[in-house]
């Protein structure tokens, strides 16, 4: 969850990962730090808190030298102090090195090189890693010093076990950089005349857009002129140059004051971007290019299964509802955490998915491997190209809404809700939905982002009910059906950036244990659709409003909702039942974003999380 990133060339290094620091703060904001090598000698600055107190409190930018590292710091091992933010120095001056991930042998490793006469610091794993690269550099029998280097590392690695991705400077090899994943993302940006790393394209998009994905297992050995990859067994390994296809603007504020603001109203964008080019030429059904199982295959799946986390499980947990619902196929969805740790019995007629914005989410790309080593066929739904998991499964459908800068997810949750509703489609019309039904369905995803905008209207709206309800201390969402997703996921954007203890609820088991919670400083958020559902909400309502709960509706247009049971109500656009979980879901972004933005939270880098979760 870390961000790396590092600098070979012939500009000023400090400047270049500085600005790359700032754009990968999100992966972490605990510390940041900076070390160069100038002279035969590291130049380190490093310090707890944002990217912007390193430059302030350290004078970072003045730092000399054309190769350097970076690293803004999410804690594992350790607190969030100067001496445990990276880089970290070996303790004979000769190494320095930045990690995202976990060293889980960390502790015999520190304990073996006390015994060699190293010494510590920290109390970070990372720190094990760094001595230990700099004993096996001490042990190298004498060798040009670029091979040393390389070898010193190469052979550390095959020692650890855990998760990293590493960049590494060494004194007696000036403009030279070696770096390595396992489990962590990097990615090498390959530049005129220079070289850049980063665990995200964010950081390196302003200066190239040719871009190298590392995968597991691999080292990279940069000069200023060249660069070469290699295996942990030496072999090597021919580079694939990828090119990003979106810009710099795409990473910026625009005017918006936070990022999750912004992507908060570039959802119908994002969403068009999603379908596009992805609906039957005769208006009947989705098709995906990426999916790699034919026709006659997917007829013969007879249970599907989702592994995600957070929002991504959300989502899973709606597109279940609607595949059974118009596909007719039963669907397991699983946390990825605990997938693989269980023993659950799997049928041959078993087709998985797993759903990762990032496509690193760690959890989620472990449940992958267990899929596969268990022998079955695994499709992915991300937004990152080039990504780990988008790699490593056997196909998938990326979902084309750019860069997602805010650690609160928003337009890839709704993109990945859509992604869900058309797959309920593609897959219902391989069954028994007819042509005239698909016909209203396609015509029902194409106009979600109209429906969207028309959602978004009410922002003035639900920024005054945001300031009037900010200062309440536990909220309760409540949905039905597909809706019961939305409201887990309102209630995890209410927490996750206001700081404001929230849960989500089948509005039907509030009779069943949390009515007890009802008072009124508790509000209840309520998703009120029209249809056969209505009463039964509406019912639910009037329960909580008998015990003097104050209540929240968002309701769609045509709900007549009886005189003064809601004391506030938003309203939102009828749609399809395939649309309505999207559209729902806007005005609980919205509520959560104003809430936070009253509290004056920092929206975009909420207390101890981060965009991207790459370690267990």
């Amino acid at each position: 969850m870390c961000g790396i990133i590092g600098y070979i060339g012939k500009q000023k290094a400090a400047a270049i990962i500085l600005e790359g620091l700032k754009r990968l703060e999100y992966r972490g904001y605990d510390s940041a730090g900076i070390a160069l090598l100038q002279d035969g000698h590291f130049e380190v600055a490093k310090k707890a808190g944002r990217v912007e107190g390193l430059i302030k409190g350290t004078g970072a930018q003045k730092l000399a030298g054309t190769t350097g590292i970076g690293h803004t710091r999410w804690a594992t091992h350790g607190g969030v102090t100067d001496a445990n933010a990276h880089p970290h120095i070996s303790s004979d001056g000769r190494i320095a090195l930045i990690h995202n991930g976990v060293i889980e042998n960390y502790a015999h490793i520190k304990k073996f090189l006390l015994t060699k006469g190293f010494t510590f610091k920290s109390e970070t794993d990372t720190e094990a890693l760094c001595n230990l690269i700099a004993y096996h550099y001490q042990k190298e029998p004498a060798a040009p010093d670029s091979s040393r280097f390389l070898e010193s590392v190469r052979k550390t690695l095959r020692h650890i076990e855990g998760t990293y991705g590493i960049a590494v400077l060494c004194t007696d090899c000036p403009a030279e950089i070696v770096a390595a994943r396992k489990g962590s993302p990097l990615i090498l940006g390959v530049g005129d005349g220079e070289y850049m790393l980063a665990s995200d394209v964010s950081a390196i998009i302003s200066r190239t857009q040719n871009v190298v994905y590392l995968k597991d297992g691999e080292i990279v050995h940069m000069t200023a002129k060249n660069f070469s990859i290699t295996t942990l067994g030496a072999e090597d390994v021919s580079p694939v140059v990828d090119t990003i296809t979106w810009k710099i603007e795409d990473s910026e504020l625009n005017g918006y004051a936070h990022f999750m603001e912004k992507e908060i109203f570039e959802q119908p964008a994002a969403l068009e971007n999603t379908m596009r080019g992805r609906f039957s030429e005769d208006g009947s059904t989705a098709q995906f290019g990426g999916l790699n199982v034919s026709a006659v295959d997917l007829r013969q799946v007879d249970r599907f299964h989702f592994l995600a986390c957070g929002s991504a499980w959300h989502a899973c947990l709606v597109a279940e509802h609607l595949i059974e619902r118009f596909a007719r196929v039963p669907v397991e969805v699983d946390y990825a955490s605990e997938f693989r740790y269980r023993n659950m019995p799997l049928g041959n007629g078993t087709l998985f998915f797993t759903v990762s914005q990032s496509g690193e989410t760690i959890d989620t790309l472990a449940a992958l491997r267990e899929a596969k080593r268990k022998g079955y066929k695994v499709l992915a739904i991300a937004n990152v190209v080039g990504s780990t998991i988008a790699r490593e499964a056997d196909g998938g459908v990326y979902q084309h809404v750019g860069p997602e800068i805010g650690v609160a997810s928003t337009k890839a949750f709704t993109s990945q809700l859509l992604v869900g509703a058309m797959l309920a489609l593609y897959l219902g019309r391989m069954r028994d939905m007819s042509f005239s039904d698909g016909v209203e369905y396609v015509k029902a995803l194409k106009g979600a982002p109209d429906l969207v905008r028309q959602a978004l209207e009410a922002a003035p709206q639900i920024k005054a009910i945001a300031q009037r309800y900010a200062h309440y201390h536990d909220f309760l969402f409540l949905g039905r059906l597909a809706l019961f997703p939305v409201a887990l996921e309102g209630a995890l954007k209410l927490k996750e950036i206001s700081y404001i203890h929230a849960e989500g609820y089948p509005a039907a088991e509030m009779k069943h244990g949390p009515i007890a919670l009802i008072s009124e400083q508790c509000p209840s958020v309520f998703f009120v659709p029209s249809g056969e559902m209505f009463n039964k909400v509406v019912s639910s309502m009037q329960e909580i409003k008998a015990r003097k709960g104050k209540i929240i509706a968002i309701a769609t247009a045509s709900c007549d909702l009886p005189a003064g049971l809601a004391d506030e109500v938003i309203r939102i656009p009828e749609c399809h039942e395939a649309v309505l979980p999207i559209v729902a879901t806007v005005p609980v972004q919205l509520l959560s974003y104003y809430i936070a933005e009253e509290l004056k939270r920092d929206v975009d880098k909420p207390r101890n999380l981060a965009k991207s979760v790459t370690v267990e």
